[in-house]
């Protein structure tokens, strides 16, 4: 046997998220989000905005 715990998914996303810290740090060009990335936020913010639009829009109506 080894000396070693088993590794849990906290562990496993503990090792995995500081391999992505150093490689994000190994490099120097800053990240850019795609067309496809800032139309998908914009979608996002779009579907929120219309959700509470209706929220306010419907919270004087008496249910019956």
């Amino acid at each position: 046997m080894t000396d070693e715990p088993e590794e849990n998914e906290i562990m496993a996303a503990a090792r995995e998220a500081k391999a992505r810290e150093e490689g994000a740090a190994r490099t120097t060009e800053p990240a850019r989000l795609s067309k496809w990335g800032i139309a998908a936020i914009g979608a996002g913010v779009g579907s929120a905005a219309v959700a509470a639009a209706m929220l306010y829009a419907n919270r004087n109506k008496k249910r019956g």
